[in-house]
């Protein structure tokens, strides 16, 4: 594990639930499910059991205890009685996130630092990387993951089965409908997109996927015996990601909502809400409560456009600013040795690869390499995190900014190049950082979509900004000007990281990967024996890329002059 220093800055420095008499909804009952009494006899010696809870495009102001109009009443007070962490960052959309929990590495070190993986691209998390769930299945942990996958599936051996899972459920691609579980890449590319193991999980068409994934969840506990082997579960809900769809009866508590999109975006947070606490239910019931630990966190920031909510900070979802990559999360466990607080300590998504394989028992050696930290003693003790910096990301492949320039990376960096790094207090960004005015939560009955036009777009006339995140955590005053030398300096920490860099993977798609050539499905569409050159598609990639730039500065000169022009005829 790399260990890097920056001079000059300062370093930033699960309850008891007890017997809640909670009665189980019946969406999510389990069939055929034991009738135990609380069994919390599972011995402290033994690896903890892990169970690892993360939601889909769930923003900053949408959990009960950073907002004042969606109830979450089981996730506040589980982060009550654990750890809040109010330092935390994750990426700005699905695939980075997921890809950074998985393998402990940065985007850079993947190939996978641009964009998403789409449905059709060949294209997954790569064969070379030791993925989390393998390390923990040779600590001895049975390991299962249900929901939402999206690191690729175009080969057999990119399936999550296939990466470190002895069981899965869920779906492969980004997005889906809740009900139907059809997922569409473009207009008439539609397949179904529910799979259990290596298989299409056709009989589950019509049930709604957080009951569906929290009944799974439970149906694992039930069968699995806590003192035989610790458990590992991943589940990553569709929840709360569009299509923004539930069943009525979760909208109705929510009435006074005026805004349609927020009404139905909250209801859905309340299903996740519920989930939750049907899990913890279970923790207790079937005896792995007492040496388990609960991780929850969201994996991007929130889409205004869909309901979601990052107030008060600066941005959305797909963009570097904090309201794209400040994550929900915390820690619940009665293994923590300091609890009901909240933690500054700085804390990254990749930090969970090694904090979870320190916690099973694997020593320093299984985790070398990786960019995250082990964080247990920061999160547990309250002790000082051993992470100084993060890197967001350096994306090569996005839209150039127009005013950026080497110039004005004083020679060291190109700041036309989407770029990101935190580094103690100050956070640095270059080229286009995504759409960054403050959103409050949505109020208008019709908005966003015919009042979003209303809201300002503001193209950046410039490639840098700097903020003292610490102090500023809004990202309201730029102080790249009154700084110089900490941009520099953060410069040349994004020069050092671009050096350790593999080619971005981002292959075109593969019209064989059609759901109607695969039986309505989607699914691996190529054999494993088929061999692809990676750094090929690479480069072919790149000039399509700067093709299609100087196509788009082309465009923007003459839709320019047609605003002029039309602003004098106005």
């Amino acid at each position: 594990m790399a260990t890097t220093t920056l001079t000059g800055f300062s370093v930033m420095s699960l309850l008891s639930l007890g017997y809640m008499s909670w009665d189980l909804m019946s969406p999510n009952q389990v069939e055929n499910e034991p009738d135990q009494t609380f069994n919390d006899r599972s011995p402290v010696q033994q690896p903890p059991h892990i169970i690892f809870i993360m939601t889909d495009d769930q923003g900053f102001n949408d959990i009960g205890y950073h907002s004042s109009d969606i109830r979450t009443p089981v996730l506040d007070k589980l982060a009550a009685d654990g750890v809040k962490l109010e330092n935390y960052y994750v990426q700005p959309i699905c695939t980075p996130s997921r890809s950074q929990l998985i393998t402990g590495r940065y985007q850079i070190h993947t190939g996978l630092q641009h964009s998403i993986i789409r449905p059709r691209q060949p294209n997954c998390l790569p064969f070379n990387q030791v993925t989390l769930p393998q390390r923990l299945q040779q600590l001895g942990y049975s390991t299962h993951m249900v929901g939402k996958w999206h690191l690729g599936f175009y080969k057999k051996e990119c399936l999550p089965t296939r990466r470190g899972f002895d069981t899965y459920l869920g779906s492969l691609t980004g997005s889906m409908n809740y009900y139907t579980y059809e997922s569409c890449d473009g207009p008439r590319l539609c397949g179904f997109d529910l799979h259990e193991g290596e298989l299409v999980a056709w009989r589950h068409r019509g049930k709604y996927s957080t009951h569906l994934y929290t009944q799974r969840v439970r149906k694992i506990l039930a069968a699995h015996d806590p003192l035989s082997k610790p458990l590992f579960i991943f589940l990553s809900f569709q929840a709360v990601h569009t299509p923004l769809q539930c069943p009525q009866e979760y909208i109705h508590p929510y009435k006074e909502l005026e805004n349609v999109a927020r009404r139905k975006y909250a209801a859905m947070v309340s299903i996740v809400d519920e989930a939750v606490r049907n899990i913890t239910y279970a923790l207790r019931k079937y005896g792995y409560y007492q040496n388990s630990v609960l991780i929850f966190s969201t994996d991007n920031g929130g889409q205004p456009l869909s309901g979601g909510s990052n107030w008060p900070l600066r941005g959305r979802k797909g963009t570097y600013w904090e309201g794209g990559v400040r994550g929900l999360g915390f820690v619940h466990s009665p293994l923590l040795r300091k609890k009901r607080r909240v933690s500054k300590a700085l804390v990254h998504i990749t930090d969970w690869y090694p904090t979870l394989v320190g916690l099973a028992g694997g020593n320093e050696s299984l985790t070398e390499g990786v960019d995250g930290y082990n964080v247990w003693e920061a999160i547990s003790e309250g002790k000082e995190s051993p992470r100084f910096e993060i890197l967001h990301n350096i994306d090569p492949l996005y839209n150039y900014a127009r005013n950026g320039s080497l110039q004005k990376g004083f020679g060291i960096w190109n700041t036309a190049i989407q770029a990101s790094i935190r580094a103690g207090d100050w956070k640095l960004l270059t080229g286009d950082p995504g759409y960054g005015d403050w959103i409050p939560p949505p109020i208008l009955p019709g908005f966003p979509r015919e009042y979003w036009n209303l809201e300002r777009h503001i193209k950046p006339r410039k490639s840098v900004w700097l903020f003292n995140v610490s102090g500023d955590p809004y990202e309201r005053f730029d102080l790249s000007e009154q700084r110089p030398d900490v941009v520099k300096e953060l410069l040349a920490r994004l020069v050092y990281y671009n050096r350790t860099a593999v080619p971005v993977r981002y292959p075109s798609e593969d019209p064989q990967a059609d759901p109607q050539l695969n039986g309505g499905a989607w699914g691996p569409w190529m054999g494993d024996e088929e061999e692809e050159n990676w750094d090929t598609v690479y480069k072919k990639e790149n000039m399509e890329w700067k093709r299609k730039f100087k196509m788009f500065k082309s465009k923007s000169i003459f839709r320019r002059l047609n605003t002029r022009m039309m602003s004098n005829k106005i």
